[in-house]
């Protein structure tokens, strides 16, 4: 999907069921989500190239309505996984700024006790499987919750997001041959940044109108989303959703979305392949916060002076858990040995019998 596509004139999804639920305190919180999750990122990146985090970091800023959308239509037997672009995930699934930040410190009060860093978060309490560095490695992974969830005969779903340039990966194709043999309650949601890192989706996927009409293929259903625009992202969402949990229907979703910075900090080029105007375009006119922040102005929800102290308090909480994180203590020589194994941790009967990587 590219800002031309996104530029074409849309409906008005606010109208619809699942957004007429809406109350005022609840869309004020989820635009406070969609501002928490970017000033984390912008304080991450703050610190990352002060050297204070070592790994990647992939980031989400420009992207955070398709997160915050989606996973408000969290019911109790949903589940979540994604790739490594996972903090926007992490965090409007109700995960703490200072667990995550201090991950990417590698500090021991991280969400994976410094092990995993910013690729690597994960809270299975909240339903969110991760965090997976490898492309299209999850896809196979979402597909197992959503067996799980038909196996265990509970009324739910998987939402299982991919970047558009995991789309062509292998495990994904078998996945969804398999969730629409099944009849699997999965829920592909590709967020389509127009990249595959820094090739542009031209350039690295064959598709006659867009990548979710791959779905036909598996005959499944499949939609395209705008994603700058939290209104349409919950209501076409939501009907997905409604049609995994109720009828054990797979489909694909193809959110149409942007990334301000390059794949990863360590991308030297991403203001060579993208044109300063196309980057320009997607700030002043499709900012998903600052389209909501004038939505909810115009609907007399929220004022201006309200909108800045939300900004200043996440900012604030932010650079709390960048203080956290700095504090909190390093993992021990001793940690190594250490949620490798779940059984080898809990000393069950499965730990006594086997060979494992460390046993002397």
């Amino acid at each position: 999907m590219s800002t031309a596509q996104l530029d074409t004139p849309r409906l008005d999804f606010a109208s619809s069921p699942i957004n007429r639920e809406l109350t005022p305190e609840r869309k004020i919180d989820l635009f406070r989500q969609m501002i928490r999750i970017r000033r984390f990122e912008q304080t991450a990146l703050k610190f990352y190239n002060a050297g204070k985090m070592g790994g990647f970091l992939h980031l989400y800023i420009g992207q955070e309505s398709v997160a915050v959308g989606t996973i408000s239509l969290k019911e109790e037997n949903d589940h979540f996984i994604t790739a490594y672009r996972d903090h926007g995930h992490a965090i409007a699934l109700g995960m703490g700024m200072n667990e995550c930040m201090a991950e990417m410190y590698g500090k021991q009060t991280g969400c994976s006790k410094g092990k995993g860093g910013s690729m690597h978060f994960f809270a299975p309490d909240k339903g969110f499987w991760g965090g997976h560095g490898i492309v299209g490695g999850q896809t196979p992974l979402g597909l197992g919750l959503a067996y799980g969830l038909k196996y265990l005969n509970k009324e739910g779903c998987c939402l299982c997001y991919l970047g558009d340039g995991a789309v062509n990966q292998g495990a994904f194709h078998e996945s969804l041959n398999l969730a629409s043999l099944f009849n699997l309650p999965v829920v592909y949601v590709i967020e389509n940044n127009g990249y595959s890192m820094g090739t542009s989706q031209k350039r690295s996927s064959a598709y006659r109108g867009c990548l979710a009409q791959r779905a036909e293929g598996y005959d499944m259903e499949w939609d395209v989303i705008d994603g700058s625009d939290i209104y349409e992202v919950r209501a076409k969402t939501h009907i997905a959703m409604e049609r995994a949990r109720k009828e054990q229907k797979p489909c694909i979703l193809e959110i149409a979305t942007y990334r301000y910075y390059g794949h990863s900090v360590a991308d030297a080029n991403a203001k060579k392949y993208r044109t300063p105007e196309e980057i320009e375009n997607y700030k002043q006119n499709h900012d998903p916060i600052t389209l909501f922040r004038r939505r909810l102005v115009s609907e007399g929800v929220l004022t201006e002076e309200q909108a800045d102290a939300i900004s200043k308090e996440a900012q604030d909480e932010a650079a709390a858990s960048a203080r956290f994180a700095e504090e909190s203590p390093a993992p021990t020589a001793a940690d190594i040995m250490t949620d490798v194994y779940w059984e080898t941790d809990n000393n069950t009967e499965a730990s006594k019998t086997g060979w494992h990587f460390f046993n002397d």
